[in-house]
């Protein structure tokens, strides 16, 4: 078998938050004991897409998970599933017994929540039995608790949704973020003195509420920078109602056009409104700049990473 050993993290990780991280810290320990490599196998739908018939709106796209597994976790091996009828209708250990095979699957870590296979029979106590019959190292990480409630993907989109962004990075263990390529935007900026970069959350991706926040922007050079990033639909200066994400990266000046970069989230400082006239939104752009220097100054812990 010319596949590596791997200790692999099973689950959908959205979001990646400190539930998660326990999975994670498990792992990695796993892997070091049985020289392995560490892994994450993952579906790129969500299940409950299929399994309920509803759509679930997203944390992260499964590009933004695989590069926070990478980045915060130092895990460099994400296997992703297609999640289709075909998986959904499969025998839990069909399932586990042909990702052991065709992986080379040393160690397997679930959450305590955590079901698979057809009707969702594959539970973490049949998974520790199956594990054991093989001779395959098995751990089933229990509830990660914060404030006395249960850590979930769930909550954090909520908290995301109602703007409570501080809250949600808590509970995810690092800042949300948005990963993009820079577009051509409509300029607005450049000519209030304040130039943007554009970005937009993909479909089926959870749009936090609409406002300003502070951020810091990474460029794909490894810089990075402050920022003021607005959510919304621009209502100053358009009546398109699309969503969209603009930066104005504090103290830089240049051309980001085709770039990528990444957004972290830290800090909801007010609503989305319609200004009166660009003048007034101009001096307000201003003043949302001095209000992101000042909380990134008071929240030193918020360093670059």
């Amino acid at each position: 078998m010319n596949e590596p050993k791997r200790a692999v993290a099973l689950g959908f990780f959205d979001g990646l938050h400190l539930g998660h991280a326990a999975l994670l810290e498990r792992v990695s320990i796993r892997a070091r004991e049985l020289g392995a490599v560490p892994a994450v196998l993952t579906f790129d739908v969500h299940p409950d897409t299929l399994v309920l018939g509803k759509d679930v709106p997203l944390i992260n796209s499964s590009a933004e998970r695989e590069e926070i597994l990478s980045r915060v976790y130092g895990i460099d091996s994400t296997i992703f599933l297609h999640f289709n009828r075909s998986l959904m209708q499969m025998p839990w250990q069909d399932f586990i017994a042909s990702a052991v095979r065709e992986l080379n699957i040393v160690s397997v870590v679930v959450g305590h929540d955590f079901s698979f296979g057809y009707r969702g029979e594959g539970t973490p106590d049949r998974l520790l039995r199956w594990c054991e019959e093989q001779n395959i190292c098995c751990d089933v990480i229990p509830a990660v608790c914060v404030d006395g409630r249960v850590v979930s993907s769930t909550e954090i989109r909520s908290l995301l949704e109602k703007g409570f962004i501080e809250e949600a990075n808590r509970l995810l263990g690092h800042p949300h973020m948005l990963s993009d390529i820079i577009h051509a935007g409509y300029h607005l900026g450049a000519k209030l003195g304040s130039p943007t970069i554009n970005m937009a959350f993909p479909a089926g991706i959870v749009v936090p509420r609409h406002g300003v926040y502070s951020a810091r922007v990474y460029l794909d050079d490894g810089s990075d920078y402050l920022a003021v990033t607005n959510i919304g639909i621009r209502p100053t200066v358009s009546e398109a109602g699309h969503v969209s994400v603009e930066s104005h990266l504090l103290d830089f000046d240049g051309n980001l056009y085709g770039r990528h970069v990444r957004v972290d989230f830290h800090h909801f400082q007010r609503p989305e409104r319609k200004f009166e006239s660009v003048h007034e939104l101009s001096a307000q752009i201003r003043q949302d700049a001095d209000e992101a220097r000042a909380w990134f100054a008071g929240h030193p812990a918020e360093t670059a990473r």
